[in-house]
């Protein structure tokens, strides 16, 4: 079932998203993808409150990659908000986006590991300032906080825009949109479903 409301007749409804839509290789898909990622590095990850059921997002920094840089790594303090959440339902979005409007959304499967060798594996001494030192020997923000967990984010479905263009291809292209009323060609919008990121 899908939402409308209007008849185009013959002609796209959504011609942006048909102008630029691509499907290359399934490697030039994720190498793009990964790429991105990496360049990004911030994003929002999106996950289910456990009480209400409503949706929350929280900025989170990309700790590592995993799966071909498929899988994605966080830190995070296993007491706080979004483990309950991620307990609760391990169902998740991640969101990265550039000051340039390229962007990707990644949704998969969330699982909170507590093993100290990958923790130790992955762990970063700038987590000393998030957890704090509670000065009691134990909770001192180092790689054997036990407070310190990672968020594997296992993806199932990825859509994404990069960008075909520079920057001033990009306005010069939305120009010529405005100006002709036809749509730019200025992104790579691209999709990778559940069975090519396994094959990844």
């Amino acid at each position: 079932m899908s939402y409308s409301n209007t008849d185009t007749g013959s002609k796209p409804a959504d011609p942006y998203t048909q102008k630029n839509l691509e499907d290359p290789s399934l490697k030039e898909k994720v190498e793009d993808l990964v790429a991105f990622v990496d360049k990004c590095k911030f994003c929002m990850m999106t996950t289910r409150i456990a009480d209400s059921g409503l949706l929350v997002s929280r900025c989170m920094a990309l700790a590592a990659k995993e799966g071909n840089g498929i899988d994605l790594i966080f830190h995070t303090n296993t007491e706080s908000g979004k483990t309950d959440d991620l307990q609760s339902d391990p169902d998740i979005n991640l969101g990265f986006v550039d000051p340039s409007g390229q962007w990707a959304s990644i949704s998969g499967i969330a699982s909170i590991e507590t093993d100290r060798e990958k923790v130790r594996k992955y762990y970063s001494p700038a987590l000393k300032a998030w957890l704090g030192d509670l000065g009691d020997g134990k909770h001192d923000g180092g790689p054997e906080d036990p407070r310190i967990g990672l968020i594997k984010v296992n993806a199932k479905t990825v859509q994404y825009a990069v960008s075909k263009r520079t920057q001033l291809g990009g306005f010069v292209e939305l120009a010529k949109g405005i100006a002709t009323g036809s749509s730019p060609d200025v992104n790579k919008l691209r999709h990778l479903d559940e069975n090519e990121l396994k094959q990844s």
